[in-house]
């Protein structure tokens, strides 16, 4: 069993794993590189002038490769979850650190994107909640327009927007609080006509 698989309460299931986007690993990428190449050539030099100092050099190498594993694994190990009850953030490798959000306290979750963003599919994601805390910041995730609406369209389950047995009355209200999240920007315009869709057919 994995560590996510413990965190889970019974029938909690996970709906969306997304992590920061590969762009976050791009300064340390290009230092480690920068670093080999120097490394590398100052072991050229080695070899020509004082062949014994190549194989040091060469064995210095493991340096930008070390640095980039363990930052790697780092950021293979932050992950951002949303499941049928929460949202939640996990980072750590020996030393875990766990951040949740319950789905029936989340107000709002909002989510921005810059132009390089849309194009490479990274954004930044608040969830506003009613807790203390107030705001869960997500920044540059992967994938946020699927994070943003796995947790909505999971909230709206938790809401009973999609139950087989809505009672007619209670529509009108249901109906309210859709064009709330709506006007909010919490739901786009096409799933807000889908949900509404979907509970005008138990009238």
């Amino acid at each position: 069993m994995g560590y996510i698989e413990k965190l889970l309460a019974k029938n909690e299931r996970v709906v969306f794993v997304t992590r920061h986007h590969w762009l976050a690993l791009l300064p340390t990428i290009l230092i480690d590189i920068g670093l080999a190449v120097v490394i590398v050539a100052l072991s050229v030099l080695g070899f020509i002038f004082s062949p014994p100092f190549t194989l040091f050099g060469l064995l210095l190498l493991l340096v930008p490769l070390g640095h980039f594993l363990i930052r790697f694994t780092a950021w293979r190990n932050e992950q951002y979850i949303v499941t049928n009850r929460r949202g939640m953030e996990v980072r750590g490798v020996f030393k875990k650190y766990v951040s949740d959000s319950s789905l029936e306290k989340v107000n709002d979750v909002v989510m921005e994107q810059s132009a390089l963003g849309r194009l490479l599919d990274y954004g930044d994601v608040r969830i506003i909640t009613g807790s203390d805390v107030g705001v869960n910041a997500f920044r540059r995730i992967a994938h946020p327009i699927r994070f943003k609406t796995s947790m909505l369209d999971q909230k709206a389950h938790l809401g009973g927007y999609d139950e087989e047995e809505v009672e007619p009355e209670k529509v009108p209200e249901m109906l309210d609080r859709l064009d709330e999240l709506r006007r909010k920007g919490a739901i786009t315009e096409e799933e807000y006509e889908r949900e509404k869709k979907e509970l005008l057919e138990h009238l």
